[in-house]
């Protein structure tokens, strides 16, 4: 009897149910659908490029006048590169803040951008004070002008480190390429005092 009840019992069908996906997978199927087309990634990338080219154009319409002017004859620092120099190195590092802006830009579906892209934006402010300040300040306001200019180039410092922080979770590649442009902006910082002691 037993054997007839065990033989007649049902069997259980095996599970073809679908597990659902995880979280993870359809997030990752969200980011890739939000994503934006190559070619407003290309216009985005080029005006994030483009903003800190003209601040750099500007502000060598500032310099010119200048370097063969109070800029030469003032006493400089012993390490001061050759004038020549830092027209391809800035240029350089406005390309690659540009460069290291739209990468946190294009994460914008995945992690809030606002305050990393207002960091950035703030501190290419502050850098296109600075230059005017230095050069074309000190002819109208002498001494005052360098100490000033020296003043905005730390809070320069300052801002950048917070905004390579504020980039590192969201894009450490953007977060590196900075590390250059603070670098040379620490290196000026020192030319910016000495000249500012010494004249």
């Amino acid at each position: 009897m037993q054997e007839a009840d065990s033989t007649n019992r049902p069997t259980t069908a095996p599970s073809t149910t679908t597990q659902p996906p995880t979280s993870r997978s359809a997030a990752r199927r969200s980011t890739a659908s939000q994503r934006d087309s190559p070619w407003v990634q290309g216009i985005v990338l080029a005006l994030m490029v483009a903003i800190p080219l003209t601040i750099s154009f500007l502000g060598s319409q500032a310099t010119q006048p200048h370097t063969d002017g109070w800029y030469e004859q003032a006493d400089t620092a012993p390490w001061n590169p050759p004038d020549w120099l830092f027209g391809p190195v800035w240029t350089v590092l406005y390309i690659g803040m540009g460069l290291a802006a739209w990468l946190v830009w294009r994460e914008r579906h995945r992690a809030r951008v606002t305050t990393p892209l207002v960091l950035y934006f703030v501190q290419l402010a502050f850098n296109g004070v600075w230059t005017p300040l230095f050069f074309a300040g000190y002819p109208s306001w002498g001494g005052a002008a360098l100490w000033a200019a020296l003043g905005v180039i730390i809070t320069l410092i300052i801002l950048v480190i917070l905004t390579a922080r504020a980039f590192w979770p969201i894009s450490r590649t953007a977060a590196v390429i900075l590390l250059p442009y603070l670098a040379w902006i620490l290196y000026a910082s020192t030319l910016n005092a000495y000249i500012a002691v010494a004249n």
